[in-house]
């Protein structure tokens, strides 16, 4: 059975058989099929993490709502001719967040949770899978400190399921977060049922370096990336023959350019979901970098800094999606509804266009419906 097939079947079951078949998937995938809530050892654990590491969580998190409360719009509306146009924008009601298994990472649900809450969602669910039984106190530590307390030990495509349908606990409305192969092929099949935020797929970074770059610096940074393991991809574009020459053995895709145009060039068509440019003059190439989910500049800006203390947002488009999809921000949180406030003589003054285009589109009751509101219509 291929992967859609095997995912959709599991979506399927989790549809029709609820919290019971959330709980068998778990049993058979994680090992795990007891009750859905954290308990209250869990709780107990993530409070008692070392003073050290609450201290490194709180900081992170107060640079990323820093950096992203800016991206908070206002309401941007106008008045034309004694009319009021524009947008206005609302919180998603309920919101679920995804936070992989395996290997803690408590600042995937950073990246989200703080997103979140900058948006003011009503709800926010978080869905993380079990290890041996038990959540990681780190991520729980994140979840209360955020003051999310509907948290549940589901993960894999039965967790988006859940998020999707309602099993176990009530659907949310979208679903945000990275996840392996299956969840996301999870998060493709139901999207149109919930929104989704992206279909992150393995991480990819580009360097891009001249002479000037320090050799052992760059090779660190390419081999950061392959650290995600399975899939994960690094290219280096360069102008140095001595930085390629001191790359080439690196499980890395190695380009000798003529110049740095050529490899700004070569990386907007790789659309890399990090580019790290390490030039000389770094911020002379940014206005030529067309597509990229995230752009560091310089040599204090490295990909593993930005995955965790820049501030800025490490949920981003992969595997070439940066040349339609972006960064996560607070506006993915947020839904902008269009507001229209015409007064009476604008109205009638324009209405002509309308009624035109209504008779061209051969739609009677549009036309009526704005020809009964000019004053040959109003007797």
């Amino acid at each position: 059975m291929n992967l859609t097939s095997y995912v959709g079947e599991i979506l399927e079951d989790v549809r029709n058989g609820g919290e019971e078949a959330v709980r068998e998937y778990s049993e058979k995938f994680d090992g795990y099929g007891g009750d859905l809530v954290p308990d209250e050892e869990e709780w107990k654990a993530a409070g008692e993490i070392p003073e050290e590491d609450k201290e490194t969580i709180k900081r992170a998190i107060d640079r990323v709502w820093k950096n992203h409360l800016p991206q908070k719009p206002e309401e941007e509306l106008r008045v034309q001719d004694g009319s009021l146009y524009g947008l206005t924008y609302r919180p998603i009601r309920r919101v679920g967040l995804y936070v992989p298994g395996g290997t803690p990472l408590p600042s995937s649900l950073i990246m989200t949770a703080v997103l979140a809450r900058i948006a003011e969602n009503p709800e926010v669910v978080v869905v993380s899978p079990p290890t041996d039984g038990r959540l990681d106190p780190h991520t729980l530590y994140v979840a209360d400190y955020l003051k999310i307390d509907e948290v549940y030990k589901v993960g894999g495509a039965q967790a988006i399921g859940a998020l999707a349908y309602g099993a176990g606990f009530e659907r949310v409305d979208k679903i945000f977060g990275p996840g392996n192969t299956y969840v996301n092929e999870a998060k493709r099949q139901v999207f149109g049922h919930v929104g989704i935020d992206s279909l992150a797929g393995p991480s990819d970074v580009c360097v891009i370096a001249d002479g000037t770059a320090d050799e052992e610096t760059v090779r660190i940074d390419l081999e950061s990336q392959l650290e995600h393991g399975e899939g994960s991809k690094a290219w280096l574009l360069t102008t140095s023959a001595d930085l390629y020459d001191f790359c080439r053995d690196l499980d890395v895709e190695p380009t000798l350019c003529e110049d740095l145009e050529s490899c700004l060039a070569m990386s907007n068509e790789i659309a890399p979901e990090h580019l790290q440019i390490m030039t000389e003059n770094p911020l002379e190439s940014l206005e030529k970098v067309e597509n990229a989910g995230a752009v560091y500049l310089g040599e204090y800006t490295p990909t593993p800094a930005a995955d965790y203390f820049l501030g800025v947002n490490h949920v981003l488009p992969t595997g070439g999606a940066a040349k339609f999809g972006s960064v996560l921000t607070v506006r993915d949180f947020l839904k902008p509804m269009s507001v229209a406030y015409t007064g009476e003589r604008e109205f009638v003054e324009n209405a002509d266009i309308g009624i035109k285009l209504a008779e061209i589109e051969g739609l009677e009751k549009h036309r009526k419906s704005m020809e009964v509101r000019t004053d040959g219509e109003k007797d």
